[in-house]
């Protein structure tokens, strides 16, 4: 179709056109960037114009960066005006902030709009746009009131709208993160939010299946960051881009790994006389450190969906210290136990003082555990970082250091 005088109505309402959309838009999800840009490369601009009109505001900024720059100029030339200056108002916004998915306001008018006149107008900007509250301005565009449907059905055609809407409406600030947009929309359940800026003027709306839709993308993609995964990356990503975005991230492991065997090295005198404790090495490590994970996932949840006062995060830490101590207490006596029995069975005479060694070091490892779990995605949000990026990889060198650095000191200070 590529050449032909086709408007982007046509495009989209041609049966074959619009199946072929259908199909590309299906074909898109779950991949990355790189191949999505790929897979629309293959098709004529109208086409690519009109699958980006169906896409959210992030998706079409970053196929548009993967695209070719000739190619990004024919698609916007090929895309409808008030697509463009969409995305162009999104583009001016953070990557998380719920500005980069808002789209243009529709179905507004002033004060002095009677009923009648509201409804005439309607008729012609349904056909254009879905709207489900009508939003009410001053003459310096500021939002004043929202008109909801049912209320305009039961009024007087002659009433103006100021004297039906909702006064002083809610709504959300274009830069507000994804994340603390779903705590503060959480209870009120709108099909639709306003946004306005600093002034109070209406800019956009967002639907509230888009915040959600967006929200739990990056809670999905949590689960990678812990592990140095990039959310760019999917099941269908080439191998040699997954080597590039992974590959960082497990020398930084390794590196943190030496840090761990390093202690193991300082203690290299106490393993030769008490081998028995290479024995219970991992297995207080993959305690403590499984310990910390359960802190730290409890943390991440409670700092995306707001249960984790960020500012006052002590009542947090003193929780997951307490389960860690309890925990370890607990799980200690049994190690301590097992290791009394090894020990006895290969006829070391500190078998007893050993068993005290394990669950001394199996308490305080895990206890640690629980704080450093809670710290470390409070830190990296402080410190303006993503809370999940790669916290498995510093929690885990933590949980090896204090964990093996215990077993080993209190075997020193008390067996030798």
């Amino acid at each position: 179709m590529e050449g032909d005088d086709v408007t982007m109505e046509q495009l989209l309402t041609d049966h074959d056109t619009r199946h072929t959309i259908d199909g590309l838009i299906h074909d898109l999800r779950g991949q990355d960037t790189s191949a999505a840009a790929l897979i629309l490369g293959r098709e004529a601009d109208d086409v690519i114009a009109a699958v980006l009109e169906r896409l959210h505001g992030p998706q079409v900024l970053d196929l548009l960066e993967w695209l070719p720059t000739d190619r990004v100029a024919t698609v916007r030339a090929a895309t409808t005006p008030d697509k463009l200056a969409q995305w162009e108002v999104n583009a001016r916004y953070p990557e998380h902030s719920i500005g980069r998915i808002m789209e243009l306001p529709v179905g507004v008018m002033n004060t002095h709009t009677t009923v009648a006149e509201a409804i005439e107008q309607l008729r012609h900007a349904v056909r254009k746009a879905f709207i489900t509250y009508l939003y009410v301005t001053d003459e310096q565009d500021k939002l004043i009131g929202v008109v909801v449907m049912r209320e305009m059905l039961l009024a007087d055609h002659k009433q103006k709208l100021a004297d039906i809407m909702l006064g002083d409406p809610f709504s959300f600030s274009p830069d507000l993160s994804v994340s603390d947009a779903m705590k503060l929309g959480v209870a009120r359940h709108f099909p639709v939010y306003p946004l306005c800026d600093e002034q109070g003027r209406l800019i956009g709306l967002i639907r509230g299946e888009n915040l959600f839709e967006q929200n739990v993308f990056e809670i999905i993609v949590q689960a990678g960051s812990m592990v140095g995964v990039e959310k760019e990356e999917r099941a269908s990503t080439p191998w040699p881009r997954s080597l590039k975005m992974r590959h960082p991230w497990l020398q930084l492991n390794l590196l943190t790994a030496f840090v761990a065997g390093a202690v193991v090295g300082i203690f290299e005198e106490t393993i030769d006389q008490v081998v028995v404790l290479a024995v219970f090495l991992p297995v207080l490590a993959g305690q403590s450190g499984n310990t910390g994970c359960q802190a730290l996932a409890v943390t991440l949840r409670g700092l995306t969906l707001g249960d984790l006062a960020e500012d006052s995060p002590g009542a947090m830490v003193w929780k997951e210290a307490f389960l860690g101590l309890l925990n370890g207490a607990i799980v200690g006596l049994v190690a301590g136990g097992v290791m009394y029995w090894y020990a006895s069975n290969a006829g070391n005479p500190a078998a007893l003082t050993l068993s005290l060694v394990v669950l001394l070091a199996m308490t305080g490892s895990c206890m640690a555990s629980g704080i450093f779990g809670t710290l470390v995605p409070i830190v990296l949000k402080r410190m303006g970082a993503d809370p999940a990026t790669a916290s498995s990889i510093f929690l885990t060198t933590t949980t090896d250091v204090i964990s093996m650095g215990l077993l080993l000191g209190l075997a020193s200070l008390l067996v030798l």
